[in-house]
């Protein structure tokens, strides 16, 4: 999905690749953290799977598929532990964090959408209710990062349950993702009562609620009554964004699978794409093959572009027919277990390039593949997209779209007419993920980016070549940093131009 142009010594609590080689005992023993005793799994059903209705899904001890509890709590540690760096010189004051979940959104009057967790929250903790908080504090008399958990969740009510299904309540929740302690929302205002306090930092995220009512009732009346005293309360969601830009063995587990499923589903698509044929067709049977694979939903409304409509950038009505001899963009991803893919292909329905789209679509992967080359720790992100400009602005010239003899002045301008948005961005639980982090930061390992350059040529446009026009293309793919070459975790995605076509020339 293309994204537009516009950090004791540091904290020892990183991910590495080599973590799952490591004794956990020690690596617990490492990070100065015990797991709580864990409490057996109420036998019913939960607010979402647990590793007792869900074994399919969920092994013993697993918060969401893939992720303990302990791989929860060592975030909820790191989280502490850039707290404790940004409050040096604080000395003698408590630590309080708050992380409101999403609520219930609606279609129509009763009509909810399917339920989607705020990422932040549910980085923290798994927890997939909505109306929940999840609050991190201090403990009197320990330093930093010694902290204790706690979740404030809906209410059983078996009214409500007969209607919404289940909930988990306060013995599911702490036995699911494993925090200190649970109580009901409504017992969230006694808590309040003693943030008031000169002595008691908050940790909250003001000026983007995500939660309006739970913000109305709670923390805007705390948020002024620390303002008068002049103990303003805290960002928090720039130090969350800092742990989730960096991603762990588990996480990079579930972006494999996010990856391989999207490009399977893909394969099948591209198979499917017989002209003429329905946008809204491609649609359906790219979010058939996802979920068939085990996706939990599409990451996002996906492109499925004919023709000319390619180059509508964010073009998703997805409702007209391609005709024969027109290419498909399609950009699309799925979420599986919390993360995500985002991953573009562009191929002729007919199953065979002309040769202006093949000359323009090789123009683009040739520049993909050399900015893909360029993703190693230390370069950035705005390193790659300088790189893109360049190398789209020389294959123009070589198509004879831009005048060879273009100024310099002139040359990034014109470039950016034909390609305005940026090479990728950061991808993990969301699609834009981390947006706060700034695109000229370094790139390390566990890292995962998107690189996704474009060359758009409507078909309007009377100072490009003919046969160019009404073209667009983008090839988009998933990027893993690692110490030495980048992972490709959509490689199994076809790209090439011999490929694409004997995909789409195969016989069902």
């Amino acid at each position: 999905m293309i994204f537009r142009v516009r950090t004791e010594k540091v904290f020892t609590l990183t991910w590495c690749v080599s973590f799952p080689l490591v004794c956990m005992s020690c690596a617990l023993r490492r990070f100065s953290i015990q797991p709580a005793q864990q409490k057996k799994i109420p036998n019913r059903y939960l607010g979402q799977p647990s590793p007792f209705t869900h074994p399919h899904l969920l092994k013993p001890g697993e918060v969401t598929p893939g992720l303990s509890q302990v791989e929860y709590a060592l975030r909820r540690h790191k989280l502490m532990a850039l707290i404790q760096k940004e409050a040096n010189g604080w000395d003698g004051l408590d630590h309080t964090v708050i992380l409101l979940s999403n609520p219930t959104y609606y279609m129509s009057n009763d009509i909810p959408y399917v339920f989607h967790q705020n990422t932040n929250f549910l980085y923290l903790c798994g927890f997939q209710e909505p109306d929940s908080i999840l609050v991190l504090q201090s403990i009197p008399g320990k330093a930093l990062p010694s902290h204790k958990s706690i979740l404030f969740v809906p209410r059983r009510d078996p009214n409500r349950e007969l209607w919404d299904g289940p909930r988990s309540g306060t013995d599911g929740a702490i036995a699911l993702t494993g925090v200190d302690e649970a109580y009901t929302i409504e017992e969230f205002r006694h808590l309040v009562a003693k943030l008031k306090g000169e002595s008691n930092i908050v940790w909250y995220d003001l000026a983007k609620p995500v939660h309006t009512e739970l913000h109305s009732d709670y923390l805007q009346p705390l948020a002024e009554i620390k303002a008068r005293n002049k103990n303003h309360i805290q960002r928090i969601q720039h130090l969350v964004q800092n742990l989730r830009l960096i991603k762990s063995p588990a996480e990079i587990e579930r972006m494999k699978i996010a990856g391989r499923v999207t490009a399977e589903a893909f394969t099948e698509t591209m198979f499917a794409s017989k002209s003429p044929v329905d946008e809204a067709f491609l649609y359906a049977k790219f979010e058939f093959e996802c979920r068939a694979r085990g996706a939990d939903i599409l990451a996002y409304p996906p492109v499925v572009a004919g023709g000319n409509r390619s180059n509508t950038l964010h073009y998703v009505k997805n409702n007209q027919l391609i005709k024969d001899g027109e290419l498909v963009l399609l950009d699309g991803g799925c979420e599986s277990a919390c993360y995500v893919s985002d991953i573009t292909r562009t191929w002729p329905v007919n199953g065979r390039f002309t040769k202006p789209q093949a000359d323009l679509y090789q123009a683009v992967l040739d520049i993909q593949k050399s900015c893909l080359s360029l993703c190693s720790p230390g370069i950035s992100l705005e390193n790659v997209y300088s790189l893109m400009l360049s190398l789209i602005g020389q294959k123009l010239k070589d198509l004879g779209v831009l005048n060879s003899s273009i100024t310099e002045s002139h040359f990034f301008k014109a470039v950016r007419k034909y390609c305005p948005h940026h090479v990728g961005h950061y991808l993990g639980m969301d699609v834009h993920d981390t947006p706060d982090i700034s695109r000229s930061l370094p790139l390390q390992p566990g890292m995962v980016i998107t690189i996704e350059p474009g060359i758009y040529i409507p078909e309007d446009d009377m100072s490009a070549p003919e046969r160019f026009r009404g073209i667009g293309v983008r090839i988009e793919d998933d990027v893993l940093i690692t110490e030495g070459a980048p992972l490709i975790l959509s490689a199994d995605c076809p790209k090439e131009i011999y490929d694409i076509e004997q995909i789409c020339g195969r016989k069902s």
